[in-house]
C-alpha cells in the first residue's frame, strides 16, 4: 500500500505544480507550508510525493489539453515540424510503433520432410524407452 502524504505535503505540492511553482523559489514554497527547504528538496526524492506531484500537474494541465491539441497542426504545417507531427499521430491513435523481428534461421538448408524424420525418430525413441 503507498505512503500517504501529509497536510504539509500537499501543500506544497499544489505550489510546486503551478507553472514556474508561481514565482515561488523554494525556501518561499516552505515557508507558506511551515517546513524548511531541506525538508522540501528532501520530499522530491520521494516517489510517492513525486507521483502526486505529476497527478496534480495533470489535473492543472487537462483544460488547456484541447486548445493545446487545436494548435499542434498549425505548428506541424508553419513549422514543418516532423517530430511534433509524428507525436500528433501516435496521440490520435493513428500511428503506431513500427518493430522489426530479425529472426536467425538455425535451421538453414533443412528441410521440412528432414525435420518430420527428425521428429519421428525422436518419437521412436520415447516409445522404445
Amino acid at each position: 500500500m503507498a505512503k500517504r502524504l501529509h497536510e504539509r505535503q500537499l501543500a506544497a505540492i499544489a505550489l510546486l505544480a503551478i507553472p514556474q511553482r508561481g514565482g515561488l523559489t523554494y525556501e518561499q514554497i516552505a515557508e507558506k507550508v511551515g517546513v524548511t527547504d531541506r525538508t522540501i528538496r528532501e520530499w522530491r526524492n520521494n516517489d510517492a510525493f513525486n507521483e502526486e506531484l505529476k497527478k496534480q500537474v495533470m489535473r492543472n494541465s487537462v483544460e488547456h489539453l484541447p486548445d493545446i491539441m487545436w494548435s499542434v497542426p498549425k505548428h506541424i504545417i508553419d513549422d514543418g515540424n516532423a517530430a511534433m507531427f509524428r507525436t500528433f499521430m501516435q496521440s490520435l491513435g493513428l500511428l503506431t510503433e513500427k518493430v522489426e523481428v530479425e529472426s536467425k534461421d538455425v535451421n538453414k538448408g533443412v528441410s521440412v520432410s528432414d525435420m518430420k524424420a527428425k521428429i519421428e525418430r525422436f518419437k521412436q525413441s520415447e516409445d522404445d524407452a
